[in-house]
């Protein structure tokens, strides 16, 4: 894949809408640790990283709108290495915690977020090696990433 500065380097980007990407930008460096790296106008979009994911805020207008209702539409999922301390981080800055950190037979410790905008927001920590099979998962394709 060719490289361009200008996108994020990672092959799947989420692209999610707030009401007011500085506010978002800002949320997000406080409550979940990511990083701006690219400002497109001040309040049109905005290229986070988290590591070596990224995701991108833009605002509404165009179709484009916020999540509404407490219906979610969909899920980021974030991997980080402290599940309990990003949500007590991301509870800190106002994100209404939907499952506390709970250790799964799959491997992982998980939490559910939703942020003050209505995204949702899954936190996630490898706390073991677990093949797929040993929980009923099944691995397809020789189990190749």
């Amino acid at each position: 894949m060719r490289r361009n500065r200008s996108v994020p380097p990672a092959q799947v980007v989420p692209v999610l809408v707030y009401p007011d990407v500085r506010e978002a930008v800002a949320w997000l460096d406080a409550a979940l640790g990511c990083s701006e790296r690219v400002r497109i106008g001040e309040g049109h979009r905005a290229q986070l990283a988290f590591g070596s994911a990224a995701v991108i805020v833009t605002e509404t207008g165009n179709g484009r709108v916020t999540p509404s209702g407490g219906v979610a539409t969909h899920s980021v999922l974030l991997r980080v290495d402290d599940a309990r301390a990003v949500c007590e981080r991301a509870r800190a800055n106002g994100a209404r915690v939907l499952m506390e950190p709970t250790d799964f037979p799959f491997g992982e410790r998980q939490c559910e977020l939703e942020d003050p905008y209505g995204h949702r927001w899954s936190i996630t920590q490898t706390i073991a090696d677990v093949a797929p099979e040993d929980w009923g998962g099944v691995t397809l394709n020789g189990g190749h990433d």
